[in-house]
């Protein structure tokens, strides 16, 4: 615990806290601290359980993830409420995890939108890697119902879903664009030059433009 406190930078704090986050950890150093120790699944949990953010971090870094059962993970879901702790949650451990499906599966629909997020991660991850058994077109039915008035967290997961949706599946790319004109989901999100913009449509255009032979 001493140790990710000696870390906290107070810069670091204060643009944090702006996107959400109540940590000023230096991520890098974090990494590092987390290299030495090696992953060590009982601090992990005994990390978790303390509630701290930098320390929750540290244990999603030095955790295994293939350890935690489903309601482990189930009840970790709703314990992260921080952007970086659920962000690195889902992508570090829950998306490593035999239990990922079934996670999945019964998240998606959840009624509270942090947890539902995960959910539509999850569904993103599927669509991006295997996409067997997924039906886009329902997919992109909920999202052209729902996105628009979805909570922030759950609205970006919906919008990041429908632009994998887009670039990785060719058949369904128009309609993908379509979506994301019509409902104008992050259209004027301010976006630092040369990165590019998470307004769907733009996305979508630019990520198939990187993968045309050159």
């Amino acid at each position: 615990m001493a140790e990710p406190a000696d870390l906290e930078d107070p810069k670091a704090r204060a643009v944090n806290e702006r996107h959400g986050d109540d940590h000023g950890v230096n991520l890098g150093k974090l990494r590092a601290l987390a290299k030495r120790l090696k992953t060590q699944q009982e601090l992990a949990c005994r990390l978790w359980d303390t509630d701290d953010t930098a320390a929750r971090l540290l244990a999603l870094l030095v955790c295994r993830p293939k350890a935690f059962d489903r309601d482990r993970l189930d009840a970790m879901l709703r314990e992260a409420r921080t952007p970086k702790v659920h962000d690195w949650l889902v992508n570090y451990v829950v998306k490593k995890s035999p239990h990922a499906e079934e996670l999945r599966v019964a998240r998606t629909a959840d009624p509270d939108p942090v947890v539902a997020s995960a959910g539509w991660a999850l569904r993103t991850e599927r669509v991006a890697k295997k996409p067997d058994g997924l039906d886009p077109t329902v997919l992109l039915d909920v999202i052209e119902a729902d996105m628009k008035d979805a909570p922030d967290r759950l609205q970006g997961a919906m919008n990041h879903c429908l632009a994998r949706i887009g670039i990785d599946h060719a058949e369904y790319r128009s309609r993908a664009i379509a979506i994301g004109e019509r409902l104008g989901v992050l259209e004027d999100y301010p976006t630092p030059p040369g990165c590019t913009s998470p307004f769907a449509p733009v996305w979508i255009t630019e990520m198939v433009r990187r993968q045309q032979p050159a």
